[in-house]
């Protein structure tokens, strides 16, 4: 089955979701973090991941450094 350029990026989102979800869970309970705090944390991780991807164009660094 192939992919297009359009699953592939939904599949990146998904994946992105799934890790600060797992993130904050993590935090939460393992981590002995108040859940409000895991919760901002789990916020921030996902669109910090987006932006630190050089192959997303549309928001984040695009540039090689």
């Amino acid at each position: 089955m192939k992919l297009n350029k359009k699953h592939k990026a939904a599949i990146k989102s998904y994946l992105r979701a799934v890790a600060a979800s797992g993130i904050t869970v993590a935090l939460a309970i393992v981590g002995d973090v108040k859940p409000e705090y895991a919760v901002l944390l789990g916020a921030v991780i996902a669109p910090l991941i987006k932006a630190l991807d050089p192959k997303e164009a549309e928001y984040g660094i695009t540039e090689k450094l």
